[in-house]
């Protein structure tokens, strides 16, 4: 029986969350909002999506650890995790070009030339 590392289930676990559009576009406007992070209802506008759907998303993003909800007056915050969105990054790109450094760029890699 095949056994998943720690970091292994953490990738998958982030993987999954993120392999449906709206949770992506969700993580994706947390991202871009920063440190700052927004409300549920600033999202589900942007987003066009319902609010009772978003906070279904949302919970999941939560559970993957992609996302944290800390309350704030009436409202809830949601901002992204940037230490486990880099985790993630990095697990997936830490042997690019055969282990040695190289910058990717949307083009490829820009050391190595192989295709993105």
């Amino acid at each position: 029986m095949e056994t998943t590392t720690p970091i292994e289930q953490n990738t998958l676990s982030a993987l999954t969350a993120l392999s449906q559009v709206v949770r992506l576009r969700a993580f994706r406007e947390l991202v871009v909002a920063g440190p700052a992070g927004l409300t549920p209802g600033v999202m589900a506008e942007r987003l066009g999506v319902a609010p009772s759907s978003l906070s279904f998303h949302l919970k999941e993003l939560v559970h993957a650890d992609l996302v944290s909800a800390e309350p704030q007056g009436r409202h809830l915050i949601y901002r992204a995790h940037f230490d486990r969105m880099n985790a993630l990054l990095g697990y997936l790109t830490e042997h690019c070009c055969g282990g040695q450094p190289c910058e990717v760029t949307p083009s490829g890699c820009s050391d190595c030339g192989d295709p993105a």
